[in-house]
C-alpha cells in the first residue's frame, strides 16, 4: 500500500515537473483558431437554396417588362433608365447567386446533392438555367456576344436538364403530396427557351421555337391538373411553400409570350393562353392575398416575382397587339402589381442580408 501511494506521488511530480516545462501557447494562438473558425462558419453556405435563383427571373422580367412598356406607351426617357437599373441589379442578383451556390458545391457537396435529389427542391435547379436564358435580352444591347454565349448554354442545359426531370418522373414512383408547383418550373423552362431570339441576331431557329413550345405546353396541362388535384385532395401546403402557388400562372403567361412570337401575332389560341393568364393569376392573387400577415418573411417568397413579372410582359405584349383603353389598364395595373412586389421583395432581401439573417431567411 505504502508503494502504491510513493508511485502515485511520483507520477504527480512528474506530471507537475511536465506541465512546468511545458511551454506556454502563444497568446493570440486562441484568437487565431476562433478567427479560423469564424471563416469557414462565413463561406459554409450549406443552407442557401438554389431556388434563390428565382430572384434573377423575376427582376429580369420585370426589367424586360418596363422595356416593353417603354416601347408600347412610350413616357418619359426614365423609363429606360428604369428598366435598366433593374436590369443591372438583376445581373448583380445573378453573379452574385453564382458567388455563394458555387462556395455552397465546393464546401458542403452532401448539402448540394441533397438538394439536387430532392423530389420537390430538385426542381428548382431549373432556375439557373431560365435565368441564363433570361438574362441575355437585357445584355443584347450592350454586347452582342456576351448574350448569344449565356443564351447558348442556358437553352442546352435547359433542354438537358428538362429531359433529366421528366425521365426521372417516369423512373421511379412519385408520391402525390410532392406534386407541388414546382414541378412546373422545368416546363417553363423549356417556354423560355426562344424568348431571348430576336434580339441576338442568330440564324432562324424555328425547329427549335415549335419545340420548346410544343413540348413546353404539351407538358403544362398535365402538370397543372395533376398539382391543382393535389390541391383539391391532399393537405394543404406548408406556409413556406404557399408563394410558390403562383407558378401555376407561368406556363400561361410565358406561353402566350412565346407562341405570340413564334406566330408572329395574337390569334385566337394566342388570346386563350392570355384570358388563362388572367384568370389563374386572379385566382392565386386571393389565394395569396393574406401571406404577408400570416406568414414570416423567407426567401422563397421570391417565387411569386417571375409569374407577376411574366403576366405584366404579357399583359404589354396583348395591350400592343389589341390596342384598348381595357387592355391598357390591365397591362398597366399587371406593371404596378409586379414592380410594388419585386421591389418590396427586393428591399426586405436587403435587409435580412445587411442583417446577416440569411439563413434564417433561408429555412
Amino acid at each position: 500500500m505504502l508503494q502504491i501511494l510513493q508511485d502515485d506521488d511520483t507520477l504527480s511530480s512528474d506530471r507537475t515537473t511536465r506541465s512546468e516545462v511545458a511551454p506556454p501557447l502563444p497568446a493570440d494562438a486562441g484568437d487565431a483558431h476562433a478567427a479560423g473558425v469564424a471563416r469557414r462558419a462565413r463561406l459554409q453556405l450549406d443552407y442557401l437554396p438554389v431556388g434563390l435563383f428565382g430572384a434573377v427571373m423575376g427582376l429580369t422580367g420585370l426589367a424586360v417588362a418596363w422595356r416593353l412598356a417603354q416601347g408600347h406607351f412610350g413616357g418619359p426617357p426614365w423609363l429606360a433608365i428604369l428598366s435598366l437599373a433593374i436590369g443591372l441589379v438583376a445581373i448583380a442578383a445573378f453573379l452574385a447567386m453564382l458567388a455563394g451556390y458555387t462556395v455552397k458545391l465546393l464546401t458542403d457537396f452532401d448539402a448540394f446533392r441533397a438538394e439536387f435529389r430532392h423530389p420537390i427542391a430538385g426542381n428548382l435547379f431549373g432556375t439557373i438555367p431560365i435565368s441564363l436564358l433570361l438574362l441575355p435580352i437585357v445584355i443584347a444591347p450592350h454586347s452582342l456576344v456576351l448574350a448569344q454565349g449565356l443564351w447558348s448554354v442556358g437553352a442546352v442545359t435547359m433542354i438537358l436538364f428538362a429531359w433529366f426531370v421528366v425521365s426521372r418522373w417516369m423512373s421511379d414512383r412519385q408520391q402525390v403530396a410532392h406534386a407541388t408547383p414546382a414541378w412546373i418550373i422545368p416546363i417553363v423552362g423549356l417556354l423560355d427557351v426562344p424568348l431571348a431570339l430576336p434580339v441576338l441576331g442568330l440564324p432562324p431557329m424555328q425547329g427549335l421555337v415549335v419545340f420548346a413550345l410544343a413540348v413546353g405546353l404539351f407538358f403544362a396541362v398535365p402538370l397543372f391538373t395533376l398539382i391543382f388535384s393535389r390541391l383539391l385532395f391532399e393537405a394543404p401546403l406548408p406556409d413556406a411553400l404557399k408563394p410558390s402557388l403562383l407558378i401555376l400562372v407561368a406556363p400561361f403567361a410565358v406561353g402566350y409570350s412565346t407562341y405570340s412570337q413564334a406566330a408572329a401575332g395574337a390569334d385566337l389560341f394566342a388570346e386563350a393562353l392570355y384570358m388563362l393568364t388572367l384568370f389563374v393569376l386572379a385566382v392565386l392573387v386571393g389565394q395569396l392575398r393574406h401571406l404577408p400577415f400570416c406568414c414570416p418573411f423567407r426567401v422563397s417568397w421570391w417565387a411569386v416575382s417571375f409569374p407577376l413579372a411574366a403576366s405584366a410582359i404579357a399583359a404589354v405584349r396583348f395591350a400592343a397587339a389589341q390596342p384598348g383603353t381595357v387592355t391598357n389598364v390591365i397591362a398597366w395595373l399587371l406593371l404596378a402589381l409586379a414592380t410594388l412586389v419585386i421591389a418590396g421583395l427586393t428591399v426586405r432581401t436587403a435587409v435580412g442580408l445587411a442583417r446577416g439573417e440569411l439563413r434564417r431567411l433561408s429555412a
